[in-house]
């Protein structure tokens, strides 16, 4: 199973680190520049530049792709299905016009010039909307182009919105809204590989932003800390280790349980923005030896 990932650029890093995350270790991938083993025997990884990861996937050199949805769009690739939204490398593309110019909205470019690095997605935006402008493609400083009189307006990617600020553009409508996506060849879809690769990538996304707490809570206090915790599904609760069990028990209850009393340990995932108040409450509720860890994998 190979996947192809962005060689450079600002996907480059994040996408290294997710796959380390989720398990699959690079191994002598800064001696080599076009592909690296993992320590998976049955998983290897092609670097390649990201507008080429599409294709790369489509004609068979790799099976799974890591590259932007907006990359994925301009391929105009049918033979790919997208697998999971990895949720970083957030952006968008918008047509922007200069802000003291006459292009106000959509229609305003009937018969104008559209500059753009991205000619096919431009070509569907506007083929929706019915207006027919004159698409030129430049390969960088998009955003010069209707200040040289190159254009009338543009469609660019932007993230913070700061480039066109300080080009003077103005955004007149998005065009598409992207972020870094796992697709795969549609032949290779049922391969348990695939599923395996999806799932251990999935349990990273599924991780971040959760902690998970761990806490002793008498027996009897038990309800109320079950109200204040705000865990997936409804905190675990085991029995602490070191009970007796009762003489004439069938059941095998322990002595704090057939007395009602004890303590016994609670483990709840909670989102990381609750940790503060949340410790607060079951402090409150009862709830000692509060413990907090962060959670590197999380299968739901």
């Amino acid at each position: 199973m190979r996947i192809a990932v962005p060689n450079k650029g600002r996907l480059h890093e994040p996408t290294i680190d997710l796959l380390e995350r989720a398990g699959l270790h690079l191994e002598n991938g800064a001696d080599r520049k076009l592909y690296a083993d993992t320590v998976d025997p049955e998983v290897s990884v092609l670097f390649a530049r990201a507008a080429d990861i599409p294709e790369y996937v489509a004609d068979g050199a790799a099976d799974l792709g890591i590259t932007g949805y907006d990359q994925v769009q301009e391929a105009r690739v049918d033979t790919v299905s997208e697998l999971l939204d990895l949720e970083f490398g957030r952006c968008r593309l918008v047509l922007a016009a200069p802000e003291d110019g006459d292009i106000d909205g959509v229609d305003d470019l009937e018969g104008g010039t559209v500059a753009t690095e991205f000619p096919n997605i431009t070509e569907d935006f506007f083929a929706d909307t019915g207006v027919e402008p004159d698409i030129v493609e430049v390969t960088g400083a998009t955003e010069l182009t209707p200040h040289v009189e190159m254009a009338d307006a543009i469609v660019d990617i932007t993230s913070t919105g700061t480039t066109l600020k300080m080009n003077r553009l103005a955004v007149v409508e998005e065009v598409l809204s992207s972020s870094v996506r796992l697709f795969g060849r549609e032949d290779v879809l049922d391969d348990p590989k695939v599923e395996e690769v999806r799932t251990a990538l999935s349990s990273v996304k599924q991780a971040e932003g959760k902690r998970y707490l761990m806490m002793n809570v008498p027996r009897e206090r038990l309800d109320d800390v079950r109200d204040v915790i705000p865990g997936m599904g409804g905190p675990t609760v085991m029995d602490i280790a070191g009970g007796e069990t009762p003489t004439g028990s069938p059941d095998g209850e322990t002595r704090a349980e057939a007395e009602g009393d004890g303590m016994v340990a609670v483990h709840a995932v909670v989102d990381e923005r609750r940790v503060f108040e949340t410790i607060t409450e079951v402090k409150n509720a009862g709830a000692s030896d509060i413990l907090v860890t962060e959670i590197e994998r999380l299968v739901e």
